[in-house]
């Protein structure tokens, strides 16, 4: 074991969990102030479900629990953590860290897939059926997901793999999660948007961020947890973790100056809203490309996914989908950007393994001779991943708004999500005192328009 190694990872696993109580903070903000309650506790609620499904049966349907191990899944098992004290990580070579740290790091991954989608459904959606979704959609879609894109297969004494997962063995490249967490949330967001419908109101009714502070305290912590979920996919405290983690931030800072030129060109102004929300795209952007491209590359890449991402969150207007937070927008056009910018940028970076030997991650692309080998790979495995994500969520979808009902009352909606599904609110205006259901209520008519 790797004593360096592996408090770099921990270290890491703390940073990502951070992300989520951040992307609440972010999300939260954005929302109306009758609905920003729910959205926060989208985001805990989640915690809560993926940590328990992921050592039950998580872990080993991402990663397997043995050599029988499929490209399409891993091994249904609820022991697949039994030996993680013992055993070090084995992921297509040896690693100094003990299996239990690399399960802790990817659970966290787990964790902030299905409460990114949670910003596309905002403000209409029954907290219990978000619950049960959140249950179904990782065993069904992220953990399989997981499996074809970060399980690289167990390497056997002789030198040979095993068990690769479909798209780590066709050869796509994603170091820390634009298919598998980015495009696949993404999309997801897409089809439950599109299942739920569109806010009562939208287009005509203000539905502008209520808070936009916290919005901006939120993109702080999620850019801060960033560094943990890049550079911590390097599983080692190397050369590829330091690469990572610049490239993390030159791209993010690029991608908030290309979002504020295109509001500056396009609306007359920069907004601290769209600074914000440039530093997600850029984030997320870089989050597959991070240790493959130069850093140079990685601030070319921040900077279109910041105009980019400012021009595609208007597409659900030319579309008609009420994507209510732009993860569609950011999440999904970013993701699709990142993954296809390895098949331009990418290089094949060395760096130094936790036993001192040297080894070589990565293919050129177009602009290092490449061809266009590496671009058509990384584009099949974006395409894999959506089409899965959008298919399987949108049948999820309509079966549960079909079944146990997906979306909350009109009624209900108009008086405040945050009372009528939590009976609280985030703000108190009755300034007479008290905090029973009375109270509240006072509040959540007096805001009602807010």
């Amino acid at each position: 074991m790797n004593t360096g190694d592996t408090a770099w990872v921990l270290a890491a696993t703390a940073l990502v969990l951070l992300m989520t109580p951040g992307l609440a903070f972010f999300y939260g903000g954005m929302t109306r102030a009758k609905s920003t309650l729910n959205m926060m506790m989208m985001s805990f609620v989640t915690i809560g479900i993926v940590s328990i499904l992921w050592v039950i049966y998580g872990y080993s349907l991402a990663f397997g629990s043995d050599t029988s191990t499929s490209k399409w899944y891993g091994v249904f098992s609820l022991s697949g953590l039994s030996s993680g004290l013992n055993s070090l990580v084995n992921n297509g070579g040896a690693y100094g860290i003990p299996l239990i740290v690399f399960a802790a790091f990817q659970l966290m991954f787990a964790v902030i897939t299905p409460a990114l989608i949670s910003g596309s459904i905002a403000d209409r959606t029954k907290f219990s059926t978000w619950a049960i979704f959140v249950t179904i959609w990782v065993t069904v879609v992220y953990f399989p997901v997981a499996h074809w894109v970060f399980d690289f297969g167990t390497k056997l004494k002789d030198g040979s793999i095993i068990g690769t997962g479909w798209l780590a063995g066709m050869g796509v490249e994603d170091f820390a999660g634009g298919t598998a967490v980015h495009i696949n949330a993404g999309a997801a967001g897409l089809a439950l948007a599109i299942v739920l419908g569109k806010r009562v109101g939208w287009r005509k009714d203000p539905m502008r961020p209520h808070n936009i502070p916290l919005v901006l305290i939120g993109a702080g912590l999620l850019w801060f947890g960033w560094f943990g979920f890049n550079a911590g996919s390097a599983l080692g405290a190397n050369g590829l973790a330091g690469l990572a983690f610049m490239n993390t931030q030159v791209a993010t800072a690029g991608a908030v100056i290309g979002w504020l030129i295109v509001e500056k060109i396009r609306d007359g102004h920069a907004t601290s809203l769209g600074g914000a929300s440039g530093a997600v795209a850029g984030l997320v952007a870089i989050t597959p490309a991070c240790a493959f491209v130069a850093p140079w590359a990685a601030v070319v890449i921040g900077l279109l996914a910041g105009a980019v991402c400012a021009m595609a969150v208007g597409l659900k207007y030319r579309f008609g989908f009420d994507d209510s937070l732009d993860v569609v927008g950011v999440h999904l056009v970013g993701g699709i950007l990142g993954c296809l910018s390895i098949g331009f940028f990418g290089q094949a970076m060395t760096s130094m393994a936790s036993d001192g030997s040297a080894f070589t991650m990565g293919s050129p692309g177009l602009f290092y001779g490449g061809g266009t080998h590496l671009l058509l790979i990384q584009a099949k495995g974006v395409g894999i991943v959506l089409a899965y994500s959008f298919i399987i969520t949108l049948v999820l979808g309509f079966i549960l708004e079909k079944t146990i009902g997906f979306r909350i009352d009109r009624d209900a909606e108009i008086e405040g999500i945050d009372l009528t599904e939590h009976a609280e609110t985030a703000y108190e205006f009755d300034n007479r005192g008290g905090g029973g259901l009375g109270a509240v209520l006072s509040s959540a008519r007096a805001t009602e328009g807010a």
